[in-house]
């Protein structure tokens, strides 16, 4: 049964993108204004109720009072494709930071540029985070609240691959408070997984901190501090709860032994 769950789960939800895609080439003829309409009422809602209906997932969110709806910095830990699809249902208008290689992926990278998602060059060094401050503060200066993935990539839960430094430029050139967001996605909708497992998807919104009278180290120490310590929470809740999740944590510990 869950296979036969997952299969209908990921059809149906990549199908709808595929859909929205299609025409969102029809929609880019229109104010921006419009897509973010588009995907945020539209397009995603339908999506993620494939995700709900057949795969059993629920979100669950939690420090709603956290929650800024504009002129801030959303650095979240990445676990699964699930929190890149439903943030914008969280917090509204919400844009991403992402690989710029994304971008030029056929309909889905399009998609994302009209969308008014902002590319960053990884390999480009202090000139590519020049260019992210000034994309991301054009952004924020229009109301639009951003999210970042400060690992860059997506982690197995309960680990973490570092966080990168270009949080703390952010914070400290555009002078926006951080909103640190802790989940335990990755124990529902897998890394490189066709598997959808059902259970509660868990979204913790924490405490603004900023980088004001901090140096890098100190920022970046107590922002992964807060997140990690957070996620070890979230899993072992889920742990208790879903055979699953207790199985998926082990095993990924034994593995990094």
């Amino acid at each position: 049964m869950l296979y036969i769950r997952s299969f209908l789960t990921n059809i149906l939800f990549f199908g709808t993108l595929m859909v929205g895609c299609t025409f969102q080439l029809i929609i880019a003829l229109f104010p921006r204004k419009v897509t973010i309409y588009y995907w945020d009422n539209i397009i995603m809602p339908i999506a993620l109720f494939w995700i709900h209906f057949f795969g059993g997932i629920k979100f669950e969110v939690r420090g709603k009072e956290n929650i800024m709806k504009q002129n801030a910095i959303y650095a979240c830990k990445h676990e699964s494709a699930l929190e890149t699809y439903s943030f914008t249902q969280f917090v509204p208008t919400i844009t991403y930071i992402l690989k710029k290689e994304l971008i030029y992926m056929p309909f889905f990278g399009w998609t994302q540029y009209f969308y008014g998602m902002i590319p960053v060059d990884r390999k480009g060094g202090a000139s590519a985070m020049k260019n992210m401050v000034r994309a991301v503060k054009k952004q924020t200066d229009t109301g639009r609240p951003v999210v970042i993935f400060p690992e860059g990539t997506r982690c197995l839960p309960g680990t973490t691959k570092g966080y990168k430094s270009g949080i703390y430029f952010l914070a400290e050139n555009i002078n926006l408070p951080v909103v640190p967001v802790a989940l335990n996605t990755g124990l529902f909708w897998a890394k490189n997984s066709f598997l959808r497992y059902p259970g509660t998807a868990v979204f913790e919104f924490l405490p603004a901190i900023s980088a004001e009278g901090k140096t890098k180290e100190e920022f970046m120490r107590e922002l992964q501090s807060v997140i990690e310590s957070k996620c070890k929470e979230l899993n072992e809740e889920a742990a208790a709860k879903y055979p699953h999740a207790a199985k998926m944590l082990e095993q990924i510990r034994q593995e990094a032994k």
